[in-house]
């Protein structure tokens, strides 16, 4: 045996709110539902696309125009001053996006309003804008870089605000349904914590464009049945809406590169 040794590591900021994260989802009672769905046609499609959109960018808007028609979906659980449920009147997805910051490797939450509204096009922009735009003009990362260095008591205070106290501050901080994938590195999440209402995840697609799609949920506010069936919803809306979306953005032709589009604020 060798007598070297290992080494003590500092946690990070950005790692304290990893941490944080993972205290206040713990406290959701959660369920995962899978669906496995044929998507053939939506892939062949969005390969015609020039370029193709990504499917991080297809299932949020995917999913936006099921939760807009559909209450329970836009709906938290907040448990302070006293246990009640909150309706939102609007969607805004949270994506997670992986990028370098100052040597260290983080995840950035780009908040995207009412993506049932947008083109793929522009839910794109948003997504890439979080990953290639300047850190500092991006409101998710300043709130998050000037709450990474609170004193411990009251980062946990503001998180739980935040998630407990109002819906329309709720809201603007961490959105009511989220979009997770390691799907462009070769892997997929199988379990997954969600923080909010609903967050849809997904895995890697077979060579016949058959893909499972997951949809972790908090119990308290939706059951079973309810999850179940916004997953065969979300399927529709990806072989209907956005199929449809994706052969007219292709028959359109190649779409010319263009600046970076500035992120957007939650309202």
């Amino acid at each position: 045996m060798s007598g070297a040794t290992g080494r003590y590591v500092p946690v990070s900021y950005f790692r304290r709110l990893v941490a944080d994260l993972m205290h206040f989802s713990a406290r959701v009672p959660s369920v995962t539902l899978e669906r496995r769905m044929g998507l053939a046609d939506l892939a062949a499609a969005r390969q015609a696309c020039a370029p193709p959109p990504t499917w991080s960018a297809i299932i949020t808007k995917a999913y936006a125009l099921v939760a807009a028609r559909t209450p329970p979906l836009r709906t938290s659980y907040l448990a302070a001053p006293w246990p009640r449920l909150y309706e939102h009147a609007a969607n805004v997805a949270t994506l997670n996006v992986d990028r370098r910051v100052a040597g260290e490797r983080v995840v950035l939450y780009a908040h995207v309003p009412s993506p049932e509204a947008l083109t793929l096009r522009e839910i794109d922009d948003i997504i890439r804008y979080h990953r290639e735009g300047p850190v500092q003009n991006i409101p998710s990362y300043r709130r998050a870089a000037r709450l990474s260095r609170a004193p411990w008591p009251f980062r946990r205070l503001a998180w739980w605000a935040g998630l407990n106290l109002s819906g329309p501050l709720r809201c603007r901080h961490f959105g009511t349904f989220g979009v997770s994938s390691v799907g462009a590195l070769g892997a997929g999440i199988t379990h997954l914590v969600p923080l909010l209402t609903s967050q849809v995840h997904y895995g890697l697609f077979d060579a016949a464009g058959g893909v499972e799609v997951r949809l972790s949920f908090d119990h308290r506010v939706l059951d079973g049945a309810a999850a179940a069936e916004a997953l065969a919803d979300l399927e529709g809306a990806l072989s209907g809406e956005i199929t449809r979306e994706c052969v007219e953005a292709a028959r359109s032709g190649p779409i010319p590169g263009g600046a970076v589009a500035p992120a957007r604020s939650s309202p």
